[in-house]
């Protein structure tokens, strides 16, 4: 008999199940985006399987109404439990007028809305640390019970915007949890050579916070640290650095060829422990999820990203006149 594991954790049926819905989701959408991408449609995908488990089990265990969020590129599972719609992420990838994170002047993934508390991130990677830092220190100055959740690849952890941002948010106890999601690759350079430590998180000590390194295919632990974080940081005790291990099921874009790097059959053993798979085993075994369910699930969902890709492709693009809207005060 399976252990149900989600009770314990305070999340209902419901909770999981939305989960794993929000999980398939991203999938579903980021498939749709290499199809499009291949016929030619748009320009450029920078993939999130793989690390659906991660994100979603890390957005779930936030306050959704009021934390902010400054995602990296990868983070479609995030950026979809935070508020953000197929449609929207649509428009951005067709770079159409009506593209929420910059009317279409920006690459895809670059998210941002206001609305929903996602603070856009720029194209040099890493910068978006000390904006999550800065954002943290002005809650604590206004007294807000929030936290800011920054999300990080492991080579950009090497940047000194990761090392700048966590000295600061240590030394004065912000509420942020920075999360490394660890697929093993910089764009094609493998995890030993750019870390010595032997985990992400073993850095964490140096900056005077705890550091937890979770399997990213598990979205129950996942949720479970990053709660435990948000409490954490609610309470004034600083920072938490967590890393979450996972596998890249794709390319790191739809411009490289990972054959040129990665062993053969690597992709397809990282397959095996999908969180797609195994989250969706341990609701089937619990009854929670039934072969009915998912069928109306997905069936939903597909008419969902069908209307969106449609109304996003006949979407008009920005007017030549608006090239310089936002550069300068208006």
């Amino acid at each position: 008999m399976v252990e149900n594991r989600h009770q314990s954790l305070g999340l209902s049926d419901q909770d999981v199940l939305d989960m794993y819905e929000m999980m398939l989701l991203a999938r579903k959408v980021d498939e749709r985006l290499w199809l499009l991408n291949r016929s030619g449609k748009i320009p450029f995908v920078v993939s999130c399987q793989g690390q659906e488990g991660a994100q979603v089990g890390a957005a779930f265990a936030l306050d959704r109404e009021r934390d902010y969020i400054l995602p990296y590129y990868r983070d479609l599972g995030v950026v979809l439990a935070f508020g953000m719609t197929a449609k929207d992420l649509m428009l951005a990838n067709f770079a159409k007028a009506e593209d929420p994170n910059s009317g279409g002047r920006q690459m895809p993934n670059h998210f941002g809305q206001k609305k929903n508390r996602i603070v856009t991130n720029s194209s040099p990677v890493t910068t978006q640390v000390p904006h999550a830092v800065g954002i943290a220190l002005a809650a604590k100055m206004e007294k807000k019970d929030i936290v800011t959740f920054v999300t990080f690849g492991e080579g950009s952890s090497n940047q000194g915007d990761f090392h700048e941002g966590a000295n600061f948010a240590a030394v004065h106890k912000l509420p942020v949890i920075l999360m490394c999601e660890n697929n093993k690759y910089a764009i094609s350079v493998p995890y030993d050579k750019q870390v010595a430590c032997e985990n992400i998180s073993d850095r964490a000590i140096g900056y005077g916070m705890p550091g937890y390194t979770v399997d990213g295919n598990d979205p129950l632990e996942v949720y479970r640290v990053v709660k435990e974080a948000r409490e954490r940081g609610l309470r004034g005790e600083g920072p938490t650095l967590i890393e979450a291990v996972t596998c890249r099921l794709t390319a790191h874009s739809s411009d490289d060829d990972d054959r040129a790097y990665r062993k053969e059959g690597e992709v397809e053993e990282g397959k095996k422990s999908d969180s797609l798979i195994t989250f969706k085993e341990y609701l089937q075994q619990l009854g929670i999820l039934t072969e009915e369910k998912e069928k109306e699930m997905l069936s939903k969902m597909m008419q969902l990203i069908d209307e969106a890709t449609e109304y996003a492709e006949n979407a008009p693009f920005a007017e030549p006149e608006h090239a310089l809207k936002y550069v300068y005060e208006e």
